[in-house]
C-alpha cells in the first residue's frame, strides 16, 4: 500500500477515535460506497446522521487538509447520502461534517473537526 494511503487510514482510525471517545458519536458505518463515491463515516449523534469525511496530510505546504475537499466531492458524498438515507428509511436531521488532520514527524497529529462544512 502506498505512503499516502497508509497517513489515510491511520487519519481515519485518529477520527474515529475522536468521534468515539470524545464526541460519543454511534459509528454506522466506515467506507460506504455507492456509486464512485465514498463516505469516510457515517455517525449518529443523538437525533442527528453525520455524513463525515477525513482529510488527511502529512504536510501543509500547499493548504491545510480541509482545502482540498472540493466541490465535486461534497457532491459525490451528498449523492452517497441520499442513497444511504433511502436504504435505512431516514427520517432525522443530516449534516455534513470535516475532520481535518494533520500528522507530525514525531508521531504527533493536530485534529480539526468543522461541523456542517457544507450544504
Amino acid at each position: 500500500m502506498s505512503q499516502h494511503n497508509d497517513i489515510g487510514k491511520q487519519g481515519e482510525q485518529i477520527a474515529l477515535d475522536y468521534l468515539i471517545d470524545t464526541k460519543q458519536f454511534i459509528i454506522l458505518e466506515t467506507n460506504w460506497r455507492f456509486s464512485r463515491a465514498e463516505i469516510d463515516i457515517i455517525a449518529k449523534n443523538e437525533e442527528t446522521l453525520i455524513f463525515i469525511e477525513v482529510k488527511t496530510r502529512s504536510y501543509d505546504y500547499y493548504g491545510k487538509p480541509e482545502e482540498f475537499v472540493s466541490r465535486r466531492k461534497e457532491e459525490l458524498v451528498q449523492d452517497a447520502a441520499n442513497e444511504y438515507m433511502k436504504q435505512v428509511n431516514h427520517n432525522w436531521a443530516i449534516r455534513f461534517d470535516i475532520i481535518s488532520i494533520l500528522m507530525n514527524k514525531d508521531g504527533t497529529h493536530s485534529l480539526e473537526h468543522f461541523q456542517d462544512a457544507w450544504w
